[in-house]
């Protein structure tokens, strides 16, 4: 296989899958191609050319379970990062199937390699003397006062959550 036909398949990819095919937007569109960066620049190091003389025969399964190893190993990234760069791969991956059969072993191994588990985040509540505490301190008087107690009984009665990453 020539590395024109990969780096013409990574272009449509990108220019065709993508945006037209999948309809995704930009910010995903740049999240796939980072991984996507990424795994090739990892392969030409490890290949020891240049990315333009890669072929579709470097990237093999070794190669991408060598890349999530160093994606954590070497990089430092999460669990979930690697779990998400991984998802990107099997889309990339999917992708090369329909388009070079002859990838197609490499393609469905790429697609077997599992999701690790991650642990999940500790639940964060407030006691019930806090939530009396905060309905106490609200201010009763004000241009925001019955709104903001209105919402706060509506989200505390109806068990509402906020992710960790919110701040009040």
């Amino acid at each position: 296989m020539t590395n024109s036909t990969l780096s013409l398949l990574v272009q449509s990819f990108f220019t065709d899958h993508l945006p037209v095919q999948k309809g995704l937007r930009l910010s995903s569109i740049r999240s796939y191609r980072d991984t996507v960066r990424l795994l090739l620049c990892f392969v030409a190091e490890q290949r020891r050319r240049q990315i333009a003389k890669l072929s579709l025969d470097d990237l093999t399964f070794e190669q991408v379970l060598a890349f999530l190893k160093h994606l954590e190993q070497v990089r430092g990234n999460a669990v979930r990062i690697r779990n998400q760069r991984r998802a990107a791969l099997n889309t990339f991956f999917a992708y090369l199937a329909s388009r070079a059969p002859e990838m197609l072993t490499t393609c469905q191994q790429v697609a077997a390699i599992p999701v690790k588990r991650t642990t999940l985040p500790n639940a964060h509540y407030l006691e019930r003397e806090e939530v009396t505490a905060l309905f106490r301190s609200l201010p009763r008087k004000g241009r925001f006062a019955l709104r903001d107690r209105a919402l706060l009984l509506f989200l505390y009665n109806t068990g509402a959550r906020a992710r960790k990453s919110l701040t009040f």
